[in-house]
């Protein structure tokens, strides 16, 4: 038997039915999407600045809309019927699992927009060369 294109291989090999291929193709768009979020994440952790928030918050909200959407594709799925093997049902489950994961991933990294607890602040110590002020002439001001 010839498979066509890589899509049709993956539904040989999981059984499925009308709506497996565009919910493996959007399975793995969003398990990619979210470890960019994830790793956007562990840099905002690591920086703990709005910036870093900025990039954390976006990327989460992309990640957790195509798993949404990835989601909406699994229920179908089951919806539909039809014969679907053990590997398919895992994915599904997995993905089903993971869409409530990441919408708490994005509460948490939105936290800072709704108490001023967790925001992070700017220090002003790190932008730019440098941040000491140094008397000269009787001048205070920055080094350069």
């Amino acid at each position: 038997m010839q498979y066509q294109t890589f899509s049709d291989l993956l539904i040989a090999g999981f059984g499925g039915n009308g709506a497996t291929e565009f919910f493996l193709e959007f399975a793995i768009l969003a398990s990619v999407l979210g470890i960019v979020s994830k790793i956007a994440g562990g840099n905002h952790l690591r920086a703990w600045r709005n910036d870093s928030l900025a990039a954390a918050g976006s990327s989460s909200l992309v990640a957790w809309a195509v798993t949404a959407l990835a989601f909406w594709l699994a229920c179908k799925e089951i919806n539909v019927g039809g014969h679907r093997g053990w590997r398919l049902r895992i994915v599904e489950a997995l993905i089903i699992i993971l869409a409530f994961t990441e919408l708490l991933y994005v509460m948490l990294v939105h936290a800072g927009l709704y108490s001023s607890r967790y925001e992070p602040g700017y220090r002003d110590g790190e932008y730019g060369v440098g941040g000491h002020h140094v008397e000269e002439g009787g001048i205070k001001g920055t080094r350069v």
